[in-house]
């Protein structure tokens, strides 16, 4: 509805407001009343130059027709909610008469910008102090057009919508306003908070939907504080209304926020929420939400624009009641969490600052706290009493604990902060005591103290990871505190197994800090600490109580326990599932295999005789399978040198082992040497890798398939076996023939496996394990597995099926059924539509599932295409899908353009007038956003497109197809900006079209040429230009078969009949004759060949490259060789293919003399040797050497 003129104009758009007097009714004294709507999202900009103008204007027009305008900006494409000059509230005003001779003032306020689709506010205020009665408005959002052309004037106006005819009493479209309280908003809210507690879904998503609505409300969020100040109003609908707060916290609180909240708004917000009644909050629950609500505010806020929020919080520290005191620390914890968590360099200093200031009145703070609760613990003080100030001395500490580790540069310079880590480990003892002393208290009370040791100890690790030089006067304390607490009776009465944790990580955290190594070799120690550090570590871990730990972790904590033993029984696939990642953190076991694996590193020398030793105690008496404690003592010690395994490379010789001891250890099937069984395929799976010559690996497999295949056998050691397999099979040393015989075995078991696990991560991990089979062995063993490939293809439907709402084990199952395609070389008939239609569910961007299942499906996809020996409808029906994924992103472009050069070897027809044309259009359009790499990938597909063979109907398919890329390479070839290897792709792309038809060629110059203003839209121009870049920059094309290719389609040229080609004749032939310098080789007889038509030593270029490495391109003719059962239909598909490429097919020597000689019969005897004495001499002496002239 915006037009502008061809010449001289204006156009322009009015949404006027219009708000009439209806009816006599009621006396007022004033109306304040928001209405808004939503700008068009087509809505040009507001412009204006010397042949047109745009602007718009809100208008508000009473019935008098006094008319109140307020001009605003559009701006297209910008979201201008979040610019401050923009948000200035702009106020136009009238004064009117009535026709009651009344007087009335009109305002009218709203923004200055907006952009199209975006939400605009406006407000009218009708002030009416000479009580005039007005009861009813009407509201119209009116589009208005005005222009005038060569042609006449037009002038029309358009209701887009309107309002009834609504009584102020009720006003349904209105806003509420919350910047004034007034109690009727008030009771709205509460009752709609009321509301959105209830458990009746029909009452609740209504007031859910409303709270949202009001979101974007100024004042709403100042209700929602006189809300949470209430303390009479019910706990659950004060606890959504700090979530709700909360949350608008999140959106709303930056400056640059969407409908961010007003300035003059959280001024009242920040003071609001240091209150009494916040301060006072008797629900621990809604206080520590109030708590992360202000840290969240203060982290936008403080210092800047709260500058009173920490003094404010200390001083409310200081009051004498405890609930208050209590509330503040609550707070202030929450605030200095989130300012240590900024990591810019003026907001570290800023918490720097706040650090001196406030860390010695929190240190006392603390304590205070701490010798009171200790001391009541001690006296047998009540709970209540107990926990109060156990709660701040927690607080306290917490607060500390941010405050020494992000507060200060280097701790160790700061007295206070000194004193602090000078008392963690005294205080965690006494801890320790008074937790004894707390037991039958309550479990609360009990946890409190827990949380205060392991508290304690963070701060030790804390310090230890950020300031390890700070920390060096506590390496000593720490250790002999770990050392008592870990690995000792007496010390390991009074602990409980997260501290534990804690301090095996401390002891790690020393161990392995490279602050307190000493350099490699003969280097020097730059820091005198980096030597005390080391000396201290080295004092108190002494060779007598390395050794001592050493066993302690082997023979306590390496044991399985009764608990871990319960749940192998109950559930043994949980029970085998490994934790990985950062599991040693907060797990006991990972966590004391981490620690032994940081000493045996340390300490290698003095524990690789220790532990060698403990493994030769067990080969001196067998061990009873009714004899558990044995068992797992020996399981604790193969466990043990498991882990060690590359340590222990020169001291264990795994061949022996296995062959005297494991292997028969694997047959024992009593009940509890499972714990063996499966210590043993743990074994095998870390020393396959390190120590296991290639002789064994056949009685490694025999091993391992024996509890793989064993009816009966106990789910953890199947998977345990299953793992070990995949180590075998993953080992650089694998060899497939010597698995070959293994593989049906393998995979007859695996499917076994995976029809009986139940869980699905479990059937996540077999896949795994069937995906690493098929992928390593490929054809030669998947082949002859048996019935077991087929079974696994069996499976898969009722596995996906199974795991229809986890796609991660759908995933999973995409990844094996890819290899199993892959190395079967085909996709089993029975199981194909299954798979097409897994394809294409999984392909579809309106499927949710296709986040997790796109990239397999993929990769499925293309496996099928290439083991396809033909197309089928579901085929081509399927290729509709890639148009989507590549208009959403280019993530997935590689993959999707080896399916679509799957596509144009199997079906190219079919292909190209269908799908692939609508994806090359799309790929088109994408070049100008593309890298380097993107450009490339899309030119060899384009090359491919006209390189296939289509039927005689279609000859030029291709060329159709990719026409206006033909036209954006000469667009480019004419700048001559683009990088060697793009250029290179660009030439050879016309020398195929040159080849296939110089008519098309001469075509696609023509209409290149149309609207290039520098060239006067001249063909001739054009060829020129593009000639003489061919020509200039020829040689940068680098690989020999695109130089033969571009040299071919220049000598295709010289017959054209061209006069711009003959000008270039002398550049023509000195390139042709680089070419044939090239490409040409004398053989034993003297006589010149050309070397790319000759049997290869290697392939041929050709646009299918990327996938598999250098794969070796044959003749046709070798495509009926022996081997010829290994290669896919697709494998087949681009050997014949490339076999047909011109720098294969053509004889550059046979087609250049031919091109000369019917070029000299063309132009005749006189102006063919004209051209050639245009020509520099050594060219012409060259040449001869090839063609006779």
């Amino acid at each position: 509805m915006i037009r502008t003129r061809k010449s001289h104009g204006k156009a322009w758009g009015r949404w006027p407001l219009a708000g009439k007097r209806l009816i006599r009714r009621q006396k007022v004294k004033s109306i304040s009343s928001q209405f808004d709507f939503i700008l068009p999202p087509d809505l040009p900009s507001t412009y204006e130059d010397s042949v047109a103008k745009i602007y718009y204007h809100i208008t508000l027009k009473e019935k008098t027709q006094q008319i109140l305008k307020i001009p605003i900006t559009v701006i297209s494409y910008v979201n201008l909610n979040h610019l401050h000059e923009y948000k200035v509230p702009t106020i136009y005003d009238m004064t009117k008469v009535c026709r009651f001779s009344e007087e009335v003032v009109v305002f009218l306020r709203t923004y200055k910008s907006f952009a199209p689709q975006q939400f605009v506010p406006f407000e009218a205020i009708i002030s009416n102090e000479k009580n005039v009665f007005i009861t009813k408005i009407e509201v119209k959002l009116i589009q208005k057009l005005e222009y005038n052309v060569s042609s006449g004037y037009y002038n029309a106006e358009k209701t887009v919508c309107k309002s009834e005819h609504l009584d102020i009493q009720n006003v349904a479209r209105l806003t509420c306003r919350f910047d004034k309280m007034d109690p009727n908003i008030y009771a709205l809210v509460l009752d709609t908070l009321n509301r959105a507690t209830s458990q009746d879904a029909e009452v609740l998503k209504p007031a859910e939907k409303k709270l949202q609505e009001w979101e974007v409300e100024p004042g709403f969020y100042s209700v929602l504080l006189n809300v949470l100040s209430n303390h009479s109003i019910d706990i659950n609908v004060r606890w959504l209304a700090v979530m709700c707060f909360k949350n608008g916290v999140d959106r709303y609180w930056r400056r640059n926020a969407p409908n961010a909240i007003t300035d003059e708004e959280k001024q009242k917000l920040r003071q609001g929420l240091l209150t009494t009644p916040i301060l006072s909050e008797p629900v621990a629950q809604i206080a520590t939400q109030q708590a992360v609500l202000i840290s969240k505010i203060a982290r936008f806020d403080c210092p800047t624009n709260w500058p009173t929020l920490l003094p404010d919080l200390t001083s409310a520290m200081k009051a004498p009641q405890s609930l208050l005191q209590h509330r503040s620390l609550l707070i202030f914890h929450h605030v200095v969490k989130a300012l240590a968590s900024k990591r810019l360099i003026e907001d570290k200093r800023t918490f720097q600052e706040l650090t001196n200031s406030v860390y010695a009145f929190i240190l006392n703070l603390w304590h205070e706290n701490t010798e009171c609760f200790l001391r009541h613990i001690q006296e047998g003080a009540s709970t209540e009493l107990i926990t109060e100030h156990l709660e701040k001395a927690l607080l306290c500490l917490r607060i500390l604990r941010k405050l020494t580790v992000f507060g200060f540069k280097k701790p160790h310079e700061s007295q206070d902060a000194v004193a602090f880590l000078n008392v963690v480990f005294d205080r965690a003892k006494t801890s320790l005591e008074c937790r004894k002393l707390l037991k039958g208290r309550g479990i609360y009370p009990l946890e409190l103290c827990e949380k205060f040791i392991i508290h304690l100890t963070k701060v030790a690790l804390g310090v230890l990871s950020c300031h390890p030089f700070s920390y060096v006067p506590l390496i000593r304390p720490s250790l002999e505190f770990t050392l008592y607490y870990c690995f000792t009776e007496v010390g390991m009465s009074l602990t409980y197994e997260r501290f534990t944790i804690q301090c095996l990580n401390i002891l790690k955290g020393i161990l392995q800090c490279v602050e307190y190594k000493l350099p490699k070799g003969n280097e020097p120690v730059k820091e005198p600490i980096r030597a005390q550090a080391h000396q201290l570590k080295w004092e108190v871990l002494d060779q007598r109580t390395v050794c001592h730990m050493c066993r302690h972790l082997v023979t306590h904590y390496f044991l399985l326990t009764a608990d871990d033993l319960a749940l192998w029984d109950a559930e043994p696939e949980s029970f085998a599932t490994d934790e990985a990642g950062e599991s040693w953190k907060y797990s006991l076991k990972p966590c004391t295999e981490a620690v032994f694996l940081e000493l045996f590193h340390e300490y290698r020398s003095v524990l690789a005789p220790e532990l060698v030793s403990m493994l030769a105690s067990l080969q001196e008496t067998q061990v009873s399978p009714d004899d558990l404690p044995a068992i797992l003592n020996k399981d604790a010690i193969y466990n043990a040198v498991g882990l060690a395994a590359f340590d222990l490379y020169d001291d264990v010789d795994f061949d022996e082992w296995f062959t005297n001891v494991l292997s028969k250890e694997l047959k024992i099937e009593d009940n509890n040497y499972r714990i063996i069984r499966r210590r043993v395929c743990q074994l095998i799976s870390h020393w396959c890798g390190v120590r296991a010559s290639q002789s064994l690996r056949p009685a490694m497999y025999t091993a391992l398939l024996e509890p793989l295949t064993r009816k009966g056998e106990d789910p953890a050691v199947k998977l345990a076996a299953a793992e070990a397999l995949r180590s075998t099979i993953d080992d650089f040393n694998f060899d497939v023939e010597q698995f070959a015989p293994f593989a049906p075995h393998a995979l007859s078991a695996l499917y076994d496996l995976l029809v009986e696990c139940t869980e699905c991560e479990t059937k996540m991990h077999v896949l795994h394990v069937v995906s690493y089979v098929t992928e390593r062995c490929g054809w030669v063993v998947a082949r002859g597995g048996g019935g077991g490939a087929g079974a696994l293809f069996a499976v898969l439907p009722a596995l996906c099926l199974h795991a229809a709402h986890h796609h991660m084990l759908r995933a999973a199952a995409l990844a094996a059924l890819v290899h199993l395609v892959k190395a079967l070389g085909e996709c089993d008939p029975s199981v194909r539509p299954w798979v097409l239609n897994v394809i294409n569910e999984s392909t579809k961007l309106s499927e949710p599932a296709h986040v997790y299942l796109l990239e397999d499906a993929l990769e499925l996809w293309l496996a099928v295409l290439e083991t396809s020996p033909a197309a089928d409808q579901p085929l081509l029906q399927l290729a509709h899908n890639l148009y989507p994924i590549l208009e959403q992103s280019t993530e997935h472009l590689r993959i999707v353009v080896y399916i679509m050069q799957a596509y144009a070897l199997l079906c190219p027809e079919e292909f190209f007038t269908g799908a692939g044309a609508k994806c090359m259009s799309l790929l088109d359009d994408m070049l100008s956003d593309m890298r380097t790499e993107g450009v490339i990938t899309v030119l060899k597909m384009a090359e491919i497109c006209i390189s296939v063979t289509f039927p005689e109907r279609n000859a030029f398919l291709g060329v159709k197809v990719i026409w206006p890329t033909l036209i954006r390479v000469i667009h480019c070839l004419l700048e001559g900006d683009d990088l060697p290897m793009v250029l290179s792709v660009q030439l050879c792309l016309l020398s195929r079209v040159i080849l296939i038809s110089s008519d098309l060629f001469y075509k696609v110059v023509q209409e290149a040429a149309v609207g290039l203003v520098e060239y006067s839209s001249d063909p001739v121009k054009v060829l020129t230009r593009l000639l003489h870049v061919w020509t200039e920059k020829m040689n940068l094309v680098t690989q020999v078969e695109r130089w033969k290719v571009v040299g071919l389609g220049l000598v295709a040229l010289l017959t054209t009949h061209n006069a711009a080609v003959l000008e270039r004749f002398p550049a023509i032939l000195l390139n042709l004759t680089e070419v044939l310098n090239d490409v040409m080789k004398m053989e034993e007889s003297g006589n010149y060949v050309d070397a790319l038509l000759s049997p290869p030593g290697s392939r041929p270029a050709s646009p299918l490259e990327g996938r598999g490495g250098a794969a070796r391109w044959e003749a046709a003719e070798d495509c009926a060789a022996p081997n010829e059962q290994q290669l896919t239909a697709h494998e087949i598909r681009r050997r014949r293919f490339a076999a047909a490429h011109p720098a294969r097919a053509l004889d550059l020597r046979a087609v250049t003399h031919h091109q000369l000689e019917t070029l000299k019969t063309q132009v005749g005897p006189e102006t063919f040797d004209r051209l050639l004495q245009s020509t520099d001499k050594d060219t012409i002496k060259q040449l001869r050497e090839y063609i006779p002239l």
